[in-house]
């Protein structure tokens, strides 16, 4: 794996960032002694669309630049929230199975009831903020596959 290329938040090629590699950079903070508390999302390709439709697999891209300074500024406003030590998001670019991992969110606090509202408040930013686009490939009802580009409100309804 790769070293992070933000401190704390970015986007990244499918493959260059391991789970571990997040933890790891989490403990080997030098205030990390402070921690009581870590709580991470994975964002995963999900095999369905909730309208029922058979997803196949997924294609991510990002404005790489614009979702590095977004994604960076959640974290560093997350951090300025009283009893959050480290926020960190890293979103992945790349062509996806079902089942892969998409998206890591990690959020490290002195005690548990910091970091789950500061992990829920990530989560919600990064999806609405950060340029990163979705192409789903969908297998319809005659068998037939068709891709189209998803935006967030798309699939919210």
């Amino acid at each position: 794996m790769v070293k992070l290329n933000t401190k704390h938040a970015g986007v990244h090629p499918k493959g260059t960032l391991s789970l571990i590699d997040l933890l790891k950079s989490v403990k080997q903070r030098p205030d990390y002694p402070k921690v009581g508390a870590m709580a991470l999302f994975i964002g995963v390709v999900r095999g369905e669309t909730k309208r029922g439709g058979s997803v196949r697999r997924l294609e991510l891209e990002a404005y790489e630049k614009k979702a590095d300074e977004v994604l960076e500024r959640i974290c560093k406003d997350l951090q300025s929230k009283k009893g959050i030590i480290d926020a960190q998001i890293h979103h992945f670019t790349g062509d996806f199975e079902i089942g892969e991992d998409l998206v890591y969110v990690l959020v490290a606090g002195g005690h548990r009831q910091d970091v789950f509202p500061a992990l829920q408040e990530a989560v919600e930013h990064y999806k609405k903020e950060a340029p990163v686009f979705k192409k789903e490939y969908i297998k319809d009802k005659e068998g037939n596959i068709k891709s189209y580009w998803v935006s967030e409100h798309e699939t919210e309804q």
